[in-house]
């Protein structure tokens, strides 16, 4: 023999299923990404750049070196992975761009144009995030963009709405909407903004 075995040890390539040899457990399988790292870098490099400093005897010493990072884009593309569906993104609250998409339609109406700009104005007083769509364009191309954006809540403003003093509200992750009152209506959404972050930071 050209060298001496000082030490051995039971490997395999453990895979769902099997049982953990420390807390007997079940192994489990999935998926993973990372979002950040830590690497102690030490003196390596700080030798080789002349990065000193001096300890309180006048002594110089290389600096101990890290090297931190935080994948903010790859967990972008994550999510998006996780939570879409055929239409576009379907952002979290916590991730969203925006709060709310506010979507009057049929500007050239004065009405809708008028109260879309008031609740537009009531719904920043109330600290929210708001992408106002001022857009000329047809319903269709408004929601499909609404979809595509993912943004959580869509407010929407019409004639129609606006025949019973209220705005249909939409969440992006559900097919159903409804209908609010416009009276309180920037209250109304704050709590359900506000609700939906609370769910989500109990849950982390």
């Amino acid at each position: 023999r050209d060298f001496k075995v000082d030490l051995v040890a039971d490997i395999a390539l453990a895979r769902a299923g099997e049982g953990c040899p420390k807390c007997r457990g079940k192994l489990s399988s999935a998926h993973g990404i990372e979002v950040g790292h830590i690497f102690k870098l030490g003196t390596f490099i700080s030798q080789k750049l002349g990065a000193l400093f001096i300890d309180p005897n006048g002594v110089s010493h290389p600096i101990v070196m890290g090297s931190y990072g935080i994948g903010l884009g790859r967990l972008l593309a994550a999510v998006i992975e996780y939570s879409h569906d055929d239409k576009g993104i379907i952002w979290p609250l916590s991730l969203a761009p925006y709060h709310i998409y506010l979507c009057p339609l049929y500007l050239e109406n004065p009405q809708v144009t008028a109260t879309a700009e008031n609740v537009y104005a009531d719904l920043e007083s109330q600290g929210l995030e708001v992408l106002f769509d001022d857009r000329k364009e047809s319903p269709g191309v408004k929601f499909n963009d609404a979809d595509l954006f993912g943004i959580p809540i869509r407010v929407i403003i019409s004639p129609r709405t606006l025949e019973t003093n209220s705005a249909e509200i939409k969440r992006r992750s559900e097919k159903e909407s409804q209908l609010l009152p416009l009276e309180g209506i920037a209250e109304r959404l704050k709590e359900l903004v506000r609700a939906g972050l609370s769910r989500l930071s109990n849950s982390v």
